[in-house]
């Protein structure tokens, strides 16, 4: 079923992608963005997107005024000269609009405010309130937030405050006894309408303006968390952000990859290759890290840093990093070759009980420590250029699945002598199931 509606849409999908590809179309968008730009040079891009907006609220009030004051000039032009000249007056208000910004950031929201506040008391003097234009000063209590911004409450509860009083002004001051335009029923029917439907629609465009801009400040929030943070870490500090994140795992493995003689060849290269050599490698590593389900916990310099089994715990979590190693090494061999630079990682990988949590409340990172921590940075220390040390309980749980080189005993800090083996491929009929897997 779902696939046959796909199938439907389909062909009204790609209509619509082709309209929207015509010249004729993207010229219209071309000039509607210009003249959205207009006077928004040189502000910050917070600032410019409120102008554009501010840019284009000016124009749908040149266009919609302009056209009622032709229907009232068509209509009866004497009758309604003071109409047609008031509108007219506005229309000249909101073209200054894109000119005011050049002055500062808000003098353009003045001068629509300031226009708008003084031409509906004068509609309303000579038409009356049944005419409903004052109903538009409602828009004051929604549109200043948008225009103005919270930082300038100063601003915009004096426009708020004013907006009201002026409604109320209109409605008493200006009953159907003291109209000055005995216009006809028809007329102010119109009038009514087209002021409600204004009205309503601004004051949803804002309410909409703002509720966007807060859903997308969370959804930046939220992408940055989890660029930082794992998933599940994430969510239990939205949940609860004031409580401590710390967990301890009985079983989880670890491993340091680092750069060898990376020192002496990133003086060589200097600042501007250096760093776009190690984005190379970190952002390769990331895409691994992510297709393995492991969790990258941090860079320092050249070393990176990888924990598999935490936060979410994972009955494969060394052989995931047994993987994702021997890749990475792949992955730093090509890059070596194709630039041509005598690049190679130790590694070192470790398994066994960890500690994890979030430190710190400004720049904070998701850390881990403990034994396989420690055991894991020491074998990366004592580890070959281009090989992967491992002590004896990781590769006696994975001597199934990889084949191993013997590097013998060697005295590893804090724990003393301790066989250690190199981790060196995959064997191949492992290699077969995880590519039939993938």
């Amino acid at each position: 079923m779902i696939e046959a509606l796909k199938r439907t849409l389909k062909p009204m999908r790609d209509g619509l992608v082709s309209i929207g590809q015509l010249p004729q179309l993207k010229a219209i968008g071309s000039v509607i963005n210009r003249l959205a730009e207009a006077g928004t040079a040189g502000y910050p891009p917070e600032v410019k997107r409120r102008l554009m907006i501010l840019n284009l609220i000016a124009y749908l009030i040149v266009v919609s005024t302009f056209v009622y004051a032709i229907q009232h000039a068509f209509l009866d032009y004497e009758k309604y000269k003071p109409i047609i000249w008031i509108n007219l007056a506005l229309v000249g208000a909101a073209l200054a609009v894109p000119f005011a910004h050049r002055f500062n950031e808000i003098a353009g929201a003045l001068v629509i405010v300031v226009a708008e506040w003084i031409a509906l008391l004068a509609f309303s003097m000579y038409l009356g309130h049944d005419s409903g234009v004052h109903l538009q000063y409602f828009v004051g209590a929604a549109a200043p937030f948008v225009v103005f911004g919270l930082k300038r409450l100063w601003l915009v509860v004096p426009v708020i405050v004013s907006g009201l009083a002026l409604h109320l002004m209109a409605w008493f001051w200006f009953p159907p006894s003291a109209v000055r335009i005995q216009a006809e029923r028809e007329v102010i029917d119109s009038i009514y309408v087209q002021a409600a439907i204004t009205t309503v629609g601004l004051i949803a465009a804002s309410v909409y303006y703002a509720f966007r801009l807060a859903a997308n400040a969370n959804a930046a929030t939220d992408n940055l968390l989890r660029n930082i943070l794992p998933d599940a870490i994430v969510e239990r500090l939205k949940a609860k952000p004031e409580e401590p994140i710390a967990d301890q795992f009985g079983e989880a493995s670890i491993l340091f990859a680092d750069i060898s003689g990376f020192v002496a060849l990133a003086r060589r290269l200097g600042a501007a290759e250096t760093v776009t050599l190690l984005n190379e490698i970190v952002t390769a590593f990331d895409a691994l890290a992510k297709r393995h389900g492991v969790e990258k916990i941090k860079t320092i310099g050249d070393a990176y840093m990888v924990a598999s089994g935490i936060p979410e715990p994972t009955a494969d979590h060394l052989q995931r990093l047994a993987r994702m190693g021997l890749e990475m090494q792949d992955k730093v061999q090509a890059i070596a070759a194709s630039r041509d630079y005598p690049i190679a990682m130790r590694m070192g990988l470790a398994s066994g009980p960890v500690m994890a949590g979030v430190i710190g409340k400004q720049k904070f990172t998701y850390d881990v420590w403990g034994d396989a921590v420690n055991l894991a940075a020491r074998l990366e220390n004592l580890s070959q250029p281009g090989r992967i040390l491992v002590c004896s309980r990781c590769k006696d749980i994975l001597q199934c699945d990889f084949d191993f080189e013997s590097r013998g005993q060697v005295d590893i800090k804090g724990v003393g002598l301790q066989e250690t083996w190199f981790l060196s491929a995959l064997r191949p009929d492992r290699t077969r199931e995880s590519a039939a897997a993938e």
